[in-house]
């Protein structure tokens, strides 16, 4: 955590099951902090435990986050739980699987301070993958600069905004983020504010789904989600990649 501030972030992490990343999440993201303590700003860290069976609450008290309890396995209702318990005037989401680099949350700070702002993303990387994971990112990455749509393991807004959309669809088991950003866009409209992706400093998440599962079950997934959105998106049983507990 920083110094006391003016401007408070809440970082919230989603985590099921990830006692095999989330410490390296958590390292990262406080040195992060460290990297851009400043007494104008202060910083709290909130994980939440979507009903693991593992050591991910214990480890992340340890790291000395504070941690929530969602007994559903959903990650809008993770993320939705975590905002409940969180108290800054921003929210920051990241996966647990993922790595926040000092220059990025610079780059999220230097945002904020400008002041028209409603939220937004990050563009992503992977730390590994086959050659076709890194040309999907790649493919992501122009049409979320394009479309103003923020990838789910970077997403960024003002707490005030977030109550007032509703925060993550209860109705939505994957692709929740692009239905938030949505809805942030139009209310960044109506507050004649931006909703910006960041694009100077990939946000990195590990790439270990495409080491963990067959190039057919991606497939099957996504596939899924673009030919019946409305089925799969509203399905765990169809979203294996997201549920099945494979770490």
């Amino acid at each position: 955590m920083t110094g006391t501030g003016a401007m408070k972030l809440s970082i919230v992490i989603p985590a099921f099951n990830e006692e095999k990343l989330l410490p390296g999440c958590l390292a990262q993201l406080a040195a992060a902090l460290q990297a851009n303590a400043s007494p104008d700003w202060s910083a709290e860290v909130i994980v939440c435990d979507n009903n693991s069976t593992d050591a991910t609450a214990a480890l992340a008290r340890a790291a000395g986050a504070v941690v929530v309890f969602e007994p559903v396995n959903q990650i809008s209702r993770a993320r939705n739980a975590g905002a409940r318990a969180a108290s800054g005037d921003w929210l920051l989401f990241i996966d647990a699987d993922s790595y926040l680099h000092p220059a990025t949350l610079a780059e999220l700070l230097r945002c904020i301070r400008q002041g028209r702002c409603a939220g937004g993303g990050c563009v992503g990387a992977l730390d590994e993958g086959p050659w076709e994971a890194h040309a999907f990112v790649w493919g992501w990455n122009l049409l979320s600069r394009a479309m103003r749509w923020a990838a789910g393991s970077f997403v960024f807004c003002r707490a005030e905004a977030f109550r007032q959309i509703g925060g993550f669809s209860l109705d939505l088991y994957a692709a929740e983020e692009l239905a938030f950003s949505r809805a942030l866009k139009r209310w960044a409209a109506r507050h004649r504010q931006r909703v910006v992706i960041l694009r100077k400093h990939p946000h990195v998440s590990s790439g270990r789904k495409f080491r963990l599962y067959s190039r057919g079950e991606i497939a099957r997934v996504l596939l899924g989600a673009l030919l019946r959105p409305r089925a799969n998106l509203r399905d765990p049983r169809r979203l294996g990649l997201f549920y099945d507990g494979r770490r």
